[in-house]
């Protein structure tokens, strides 16, 4: 069964490339989707599904009712951009200016797509449901899988899969790995306050800025001298807003950055450590400073049962030498939230160039991937969708037919 499906995917491809391409012509920014997922709502309808859509503010969520009863799979898509200029020159780049899909996110959407027309021209053959859960703003926190979780996108879930597009992966390639898989992303916000006045004269000021600059230094001591060493953790200060003339002192300077840990513990000391420096290195020089940390995404902890699973479809499906093993990585992502509610795994499909050759990373003003990655991400989602539905084994589902089999290029 899963060979007929996957060979009906691939009629679809040319469909899909075409839903992908007008995405990214038409980027929209987290939670300023509007288009989006009216399109979105709109081809899910026309397949007869039952679709709810402002699901959480801006999420579309549609359920394909297999001819039998049985479990329920979710699969989940992400579909917001980013407020880059796009520089890739490809004669369907952004058409709204400071905007681009530099994350792969129209890829997934355009995949899972795929796979729910597929499916639901099939449903007679399935037992359980699907749900496909297109979630709008991933990018930004607070991001949009908690609100549509709450607003019920995982109620009578049993197991849930999401995938995303990964440059730095050759296409066909396929990444999943059990446990710690992402990171716990916050972010700070850190005010100086000192005392403002002449750039010749800075004896009669308290000078922010300099302040801040050792801040900066100081701050980086965290990683180096107080978490463990064989305990992921990264601080960086990525913004630093301190005047506007060469010759006045400003009254505050502001530092901005992120945080990332897999551990609570980790993440308890690095809020407490950060608050206790920038208090004294602030007082150390006359100055007062105030702290806003914020907690983000959870780390992303993938279920070893599910995890498992992908690894072994995706050997069958494209080959053993094409299931990849990664590290963690410390990048956030809100699946995490998904996880933290019901099984289930996330799982990187290659999209980079096969050579190696101008793979600009995500978030790059000239990033791009292989489209054919969705092709790869659609047959691994049908993979799982029978395995989950068809028993607790792939042999139960029918999947052995179609072991060993590259990925088929269009």
């Amino acid at each position: 069964m899963l060979d007929a499906l996957t060979e009906r995917l691939h009629e679809l491809y040319p469909e899909m490339v075409e839903f992908r391409r007008d995405l990214h012509m038409y980027p929209e920014l987290s939670f300023e989707e509007e288009r989006t997922p009216a399109k979105i709502a709109e081809y899910l309808q026309a397949l007869g599904l039952q679709v709810r859509t402002g699901v959480g503010g801006r999420g579309v969520v549609a359920t394909i009712e297999g001819a039998k009863p049985g479990r329920t799979v979710a699969l989940r898509a992400d579909f917001d951009a980013l407020p880059i200029q796009e520089e890739t020159g490809l004669p369907f780049a952004s058409k709204v200016p400071g905007k681009m899909h530099a994350c792969g996110h129209d890829l997934h959407t355009a995949a899972l797509l795929g796979v729910a027309k597929v499916l639901a021209q099939n449903r007679e053959s399935l037992s359980g449901r699907v749900v496909l859960i297109h979630q709008f703003a991933e990018e930004i926190e607070p991001g949009g899988a908690l609100p549509m979780i709450e607003d019920g996108c995982l109620d009578g879930v049993d197991v849930v899969y999401g995938a995303h597009v990964w440059s730095p992966l050759p296409y066909g390639t396929v990444a999943c790995r059990s446990g710690e898989a992402m990171a716990a992303a916050d972010s700070f916000t850190i005010t100086v306050s000192g005392k403002g006045g002449h750039g010749a004269m800075p004896h009669t000021s308290v000078d922010p800025i300099a302040i801040g600059a050792q801040l900066v230094v100081h701050l980086q001591q965290i990683v180096s001298r107080n978490v463990d060493p064989l305990r992921p953790a990264v601080l960086t200060v990525g913004a630093f807003h301190a005047g506007n003339a060469p010759n006045v002192i400003p009254d505050s300077a502001e530092l901005v950055g992120t945080v990332r840990t897999f551990h609570g513990d980790v993440q308890d000391l690095m809020e407490q450590r950060l608050n206790e420096y920038a208090q004294s290195v602030a007082m150390a020089g006359g100055a007062t400073a105030t702290v806003d940390y914020r907690r983000g995404y959870p780390a992303l902890i993938n279920h070893d049962e599910q995890a498992t699973r992908v690894r072994e479809l995706a050997a069958q499906r494209f080959g053993e030498q094409q299931v990849i093993d990664v590290d963690p990585v410390m990048g956030g992502e809100d699946f995490a939230y998904y996880l933290q509610r019901v099984p289930g795994a996330f799982f990187y499909v290659g999209g980079g160039s096969e050579t190696g050759e101008a793979n600009y990373p995500h978030h790059h003003p000239r990033f791009d991937v292989d489209e054919r990655s969705m092709l790869v991400t659609g047959e691994l989602f049908l993979a799982l969708v029978l395995a989950e539905l068809g028993g607790s084994g792939p042999r139960e589902a029918g999947l052995v037919s179609g072991g060993n089999r590259s990925a088929a290029r269009p």
